[in-house]
């Protein structure tokens, strides 16, 4: 499928020359046939010599109707530039020039009509065409004469159109829909229709779309769908398509609302662009309209150079990156430039000279955007909203894909920096401290999802046990306890079951914290509260067990061991726990074989 557009002077022939080439009137108004003058945008279709599917836009070329003819032109690849044999280029002819070279229109042909008044004027007429369509995507157009009246060159016109359609690349099936809409109105039996273009993607019959417009947003089911006049279950790109709505009234849709895949496309009133103006020499207005699709909305323009600036729009609207804008001069009514979307979601400006740094940072960005950049202003982007945005699907260098997550690497050094920094200076307050523990972690560090902790521990040198975090080497470290622990440890070297009482603990200053900071680091065994042994205490116990007629009573055990009940019975607990000793009833253990 197909969409071309016509664009030239008014009375050049466009809708004659669609007409000869579809056999359909695209002219729907009766004003519109009795005055000769397209007004709004008419629509008919044909299948070209290849079988190709072809649907043509037909644009209005007087300047009263220069909105109309932008929306006709907005949402549609190919062009057929037309110029009148008989009158040449005239003044309309360069409102059009400039909309198409404002939308990086690149595939077309140019059309000289009405070749049977003027043959001799043909080859003039032409080289004029060229010279003025230099600077535009159809610098390299072919130029086909014909005439709509005799008929003369209209097969070389659709010989030349197939070859042109030929050389466009084909469109994403699969891609997010985005209708800009045209027209609505009511079919009786049917209720409300709109109708546009389908750019990329497939509309199905049955589908939940978002129906975008001045008003927010609202959810609308597709009832059924036509194209080229014949019903269908779905369109698929680039198609004209009627789109029967269920959920909405017509009074509710205007041109320029937009039908979009739920969910996938982001709205934004504020967009940065580069500027293409019509005349490099003369300055672009402040107060703009400014045309997207088929919509055209008020704006205020913020130059940041010549070549970049940021727009305003008065209401929001689906534009992502590489979106083309037209602006038009809303008081002279005139088309004042183009302007290329380079950043749909761009940073605020409130520090003085922030305009300047915004310019140096637009500056290198092709229309793909720069999307090292991108996830390098917020630190991390879901994957999800970077394809909301227009960019691409390759990782550039300097980024870590995480999970949903795009990373700049930037980024995740500073979190590992700042982690890190956490962690010593927790140590330097409380040495006895287990360490910061994971919650503590991503709370201070304010990650924008927890699932990006474990990238971030990855590469910060620490050390993970119990959910806490400490640096390497920190759980040797008593600090101010290291004296009283270790003159603990050498009374159990001397006398393994001889565990401290209370009163030699508090005399050592060595409470529940400086214990639990002990046994952490490896040095001491708790057995219960205030009860401690060394770490290889239970497999002492176990060499002596083992030599005891089994089975044995805990009096028995706590002889062999040379202690008291209070530390035997949480050690023989402790030894059932690890399976090494087995309890047989109330009083008697053995010894697990």
């Amino acid at each position: 499928m197909y969409v071309v557009a016509t664009a030239g002077h008014v009375d050049h022939g466009k809708s004659t020359l669609v007409r000869a080439l579809t056999g359909i009137e695209p002219d729907r108004w009766a004003e519109e046939q009795r005055r000769g003058l397209t007004i709004d945008l008419g629509f008919a279709w044909t299948a070209l010599p290849s079988g190709r599917e072809t649907a043509f836009v037909d644009v209005p070329g007087h300047e009263r109707f220069l909105g109309n003819m932008l929306a006709g032109l907005g949402p549609v690849p190919v062009v057929c530039f037309v110029v009148a044999a008989d009158e040449g280029w005239s003044a309309q002819s360069d409102d059009h020039r400039d909309a198409v070279a404002a939308l990086g229109i690149g595939h077309g042909l140019i059309v000289i009509t009405k070749t049977d008044r003027a043959p001799d004027a043909v080859p003039e007429v032409s080289a004029r065409a060229r010279r003025e369509l230099a600077g535009t995507g159809l610098a390299g157009a072919p130029v086909v004469g014909v005439s709509a009246v005799t008929g003369a060159g209209l097969d070389e016109l659709r010989a030349a159109l197939d070859s042109v359609l030929a050389e466009v690349p084909p469109t994403d099936p699969d891609a997010r829909v985005r209708i800009w809409i045209d027209r609505a109105f009511t079919v009786v039996g049917a209720g409300t229709v709109v109708t546009g273009t389908v750019a990329a993607g497939t509309v199905r019959v049955g589908d939940e779309l978002e129906l975008l417009g001045a008003r927010g947003a609202r959810p609308v089911t597709v009832r059924g769908l036509q194209r080229h006049g014949a019903a269908a279950d779905a369109v698929g790109p680039v198609s004209r398509v009627a789109v029967n709505l269920r959920g909405v009234a017509v009074e509710e849709i205007h041109r320029g609302d937009a039908l979009l895949t739920p969910g996938q496309w982001p709205v934004t009133s504020v967009v940065d662009v580069r500027l293409a103006p019509s005349d490099p020499d003369a300055a672009v207005p402040v107060w703009l309209t400014v045309h997207a699709g088929t919509v055209a909305v008020p704006a205020r323009l913020r130059p940041f150079d010549a070549a970049h600036a940021r727009l305003t729009l008065a209401r929001e609207a689906p534009l992502v990156l590489g979106d083309p804008l037209v602006l038009r001069d809303p008081g002279e009514k005139r088309i004042v430039g183009g302007a290329r979307v380079l950043d749909a979601d761009p940073p605020p400006l409130r520090r003085r000279g922030d305009g300047a740094r915004r310019a140096d940072a637009l500056a290198g960005r092709g229309t793909d955007g720069d999307l090292l950049a991108e996830v390098g202003r917020t630190g991390a982007v879901r994957r999800e909203r970077l394809d909301d945005l227009g960019f691409g699907a390759e990782v550039p260098e300097g980024v870590r894909a995480i999970g949903a997550w795009w990373v700049h690497e930037a980024a995740l050094d500073a979190w590992q920096a700042r982690l890190r920094g956490l962690v010593a200076d927790l140590h330097e307050r409380d040495p006895l401290a287990a360490g910061l523990s994971l919650g503590a972690a991503r709370e201070a560090l304010g990650l924008p999802d927890p699932a990006l902790l474990p990238a971030v521990l990855e590469g910060a040198g620490l050390e993970s046990e119990g959910g806490r975090l400490a640096l390497p080497g920190h759980r040797a470290d008593l600090g101010p306890a290291e004296a009283a622990v270790t003159e603990i440890e050498r009374r159990l070297a001397a006398d393994p079951f001889a565990a401290p009482e209370a009163d030699d603990l508090a005399a050592l200053r060595l409470g529940t914290r400086e214990l639990a900071a002990a046994e952490r680091a490896g040095r001491l065994l708790r057995l219960a509260e205030g009860i401690v042994l060394a770490p290889r205490a239970p497999a002492l116990a176990m060499r002596e067990l083992a030599r005891l007629p089994q089975p044995f009573t805990v009096s028995q055990a706590r002889q062999a061991l040379g202690t008291s009940r209070r530390v035997a019975v949480p050690l023989m607990e402790l030894l059932d726990g690890r399976g090494w000793t087995r309890r047989l009833d109330a009083g008697r253990r053995e010894v697990a074989r």
